[in-house]
Formats: C-alpha cells, structure tokens, sequence
C-alpha cells in the first residue's frame, strides 16, 4: 500500500492519475460547471457511487436557477446526497 517510508517515519505513497472530466452537475438549487477527475481505467459512473460523501470538482462555476454565477473555485466538495443529475460535457447535443 504504501511505497516507502523515511528514517524520520515519513510515508511515501504513489501519485494516483487521474484524467479531468468537465462536466454540469445538476443540485436541488444549484447548477455546478466543473471538473472531476477518475482513473485512466473507470467510467465516470464508478467516480460517482464511490462511497464517500462528497464528490470533489475543480475549476468549479456555481450557478443558481436562472444562470447567474454566483461563486467560482478551484476546488469544490458537492454532497453526493444533492446531485440530481450530472452529464459530461462532450455527451451534450444542440437540439
């Protein structure tokens, strides 16, 4: 699990890759345009029903019902429990 360890008892794992997805996640009172990031190997559902209980986002842009921005940040923990609906971004097509 862990790769190395200092003489100072310092641990030393190994970087874990991930590939950003930009995404619009849908919230009970916000719409979120962002970032998250998977494994090479996952799908972004796998991401999704991870067990904990916030799904990190960077590059966040939160929006309220009307699109108005109201917050930006490089970094945002959505509440899994919140999430209505999210969608990548490439998946979206012009009616």
């Amino acid at each position: 699990m862990y790769s190395s360890f200092s003489e100072k008892g310092k641990i030393f794992t190994n970087v874990v890759t991930k590939k950003p997805i930009d995404v619009y996640i849908q919230t009970n009172l916000h719409f979120i345009r962002g970032r998250v990031h998977i494994r090479p190997d996952d799908r972004l559902k796998d991401e999704i029903n991870q067990n904990e209980a916030f799904l990190a986002v960077t590059e966040a842009v939160v929006q309220d019902q009307k699109g108005n921005t109201l917050y930006k940040a490089d970094f945002l923990a959505v509440n899994r429990s919140q999430i209505i609906w999210l969608v990548p971004t490439e998946e979206l097509k012009e009616n």
